[in-house]
C-alpha cells in the first residue's frame, strides 16, 4: 500500500513544539489506520457501518500509538516521550470524537472511551516483545484478534491473517516517519 504521510516541515527554520509534532504524528497515524480499513474493505472484508470502521480505526490507532512509543524509547528521554505520546494520543482522541459525533450522535463523549481503550491496549501490548524495531509475532497476532472482534461475520476467520501480514506496520511496509522537534531550551 502506498500512502503519503507528512514527514517534512514546509518551513524548516521554524521551531516546533511537542504539540506541533504531536498533531502531525496523530494526523499521520489516523491516516494510516483509515487507509488500512479501506484496504481491508477492498480485500473483501466486511464492514457494514461507519461505527464498525471507527472501531477498527481505534484498534489500529492503539497499535500504532504503542509501536511509535516503542520506537521513540531510544530517540527521546522518558519525559519527552511521555509528553509527545500523551499529546498525540489526545489529538487522536479529538479525531475520534469528531468522527464518531458525525457518524453516531452529537453530544456524546467519545473521547473518554477511546482514551480508556488506548490505555488498556498500551498495557496489553507492553506484555509483547519487539523483534528489533519491529512488532513481534504475538503483538501482531493480538492486534489481529482485536480487529477480528470488530468485523462482520463474512471472512472473519481470515481477517486476523490479513491484519498481521498486510495491515500491521512493517508487515505491509508502512513505517511511521517522525520528525521530532528540537529539544526545548536547547
Amino acid at each position: 500500500m502506498r500512502l503519503r504521510v507528512k514527514n517534512k516541515w514546509q518551513d524548516k527554520n521554524k521551531e516546533r513544539t511537542v504539540e506541533d509534532t504531536a498533531g502531525v504524528v496523530a494526523f499521520n497515524l489516523w491516516k494510516i489506520a483509515s487507509a488500512n480499513v479501506l484496504n481491508l474493505e477492498n480485500e473483501g472484508f466486511q464492514t457494514d457501518t461507519q461505527r464498525q470502521r471507527l472501531d477498527i480505526i481505534a484498534e489500529l490507532c492503539a497499535f500504532l500509538v504503542h509501536v511509535t512509543d516503542r520506537w521513540l524509547a531510544e530517540k527521546m528521554t522518558q519525559e519527552q516521550r511521555q509528553r509527545l505520546v500523551t499529546a498525540y494520543a489526545l489529538k487522536l482522541a479529538d479525531f475520534m470524537q469528531d468522527n464518531r459525533a458525525d457518524a453516531e450522535a452529537r453530544g456524546q463523549d467519545y473521547r473518554a472511551p477511546f482514551i480508556e481503550q488506548l490505555n488498556a491496549r498500551m498495557a496489553d501490548y507492553a506484555e509483547f516483545s519487539f523483534d528489533g524495531d519491529r512488532p513481534g509475532y504475538a503483538l501482531k497476532r493480538y492486534l489481529g484478534e482485536k480487529v477480528t472482534e470488530t468485523v462482520g461475520p463474512n471472512n472473519r476467520k481470515w481477517v486476523s491473517d490479513q491484519v498481521m501480514e498486510i495491515e500491521a506496520p512493517e508487515g505491509g511496509g508502512t513505517r511511521v516517519v517522525l520528525v521530532l522537534p528540537a529539544e526545548e531550551g536547547a
